[in-house]
């Protein structure tokens, strides 16, 4: 797993993103899968799942990942979430591409193969939140709407909050058609900044389209900080659907507020 040196200084939270190594699944989940929804063995999932918890000293449900779209919809973690059964939470978390909560010893998580995940911190109002950002989720800018949603609903400021932008396919590995970069532009991204051409192929740089808004929200520079670790050319660590297909491992982007 790897941390990042900006969230490393706040103790009291525990943050990670998981690589392949260490886990119980078997071909193109090998072998630390945490996605319960790539089509991997249940059972490899769940010991997965129990190895996870067991280093963050959870119950397996307070380890909380939803089942993500490609969308910008955000869901908070609260008490009357973990009051619901499991049919209930199941449902609460379907179509879900972003959490956030400010309780204590409730992990929160999304799962990501190339797209990118965010982890968002506020020490200030002490709140913490994950987003997944494909490419759908980066143009329809859910990076942005997560911090506006921690500004209403948290009353952060959001030169408070603090954000990694964690391993994910780059700008030179990731090519993408002209509907691609049209769905772009017709949301107002400058593309000058997240688009380059190569031999009349394009590239989107997935890491400056989410810190661009980020920073438009008013998250300061140097409360950003990218990874700059290529899942599609470092795939024999990190797991990269386009390498291995989208029946394949998925990594887990964590953040928790420790309890007392």
């Amino acid at each position: 797993m790897i941390t990042y040196n900006l969230l490393e200084k706040y103790k009291e939270i525990a943050h990670f993103c998981t690589d392949r190594e260490g886990g119980a699944s078997a071909g193109n989940y090998a072998s630390f899968n945490l996605s319960p929804f790539s089509g991997d063995q249940p059972e490899d999932f769940n010991r997965n799942k129990s190895i996870l918890s067991k280093q963050l000293g959870i119950n397996t449900d307070k380890l909380i990942i939803p089942f993500q779209t490609h969308g910008s919809e955000i869901l908070e973690i609260d008490d009357s979430f973990l009051q619901l059964s499991n049919n209930e939470r199941s449902r609460a978390l379907n179509g879900i591409d972003a959490l956030f909560t400010r309780l204590k010893s409730i992990c929160i998580g999304v799962t990501t193969a190339d797209c990118v995940p965010l982890l968002f911190y506020d020490p200030d109002k002490e709140v913490i939140a994950v987003a997944h950002a494909g490419w759908r989720g980066t143009c329809a800018r859910i990076a942005e709407k997560t911090i506006r949603t921690l500004i209403k609903e948290c009353n952060c400021e959001p030169s408070s909050i603090r954000v990694a932008i964690g391993p994910s396919i780059s700008a030179n590995a990731y090519e993408v058609g002209k509907d691609v970069v049209d769905c772009f532009e017709e949301a107002g991204f400058d593309l000058s900044k997240v688009v380059t051409t190569n031999n009349q192929s394009c590239y989107l740089d997935l890491w400056k389209a989410n810190q661009l808004p980020l920073e438009k929200a008013g998250v300061l520079s140097e409360h950003i900080e990218v990874s700059g670790i290529c899942t599609f050319t470092e795939h024999e660590r990190y797991f990269s659907a386009r390498r291995l297909g989208i029946k394949s491992g998925r990594m887990l982007s964590g953040i928790m507020i420790k309890g007392k």
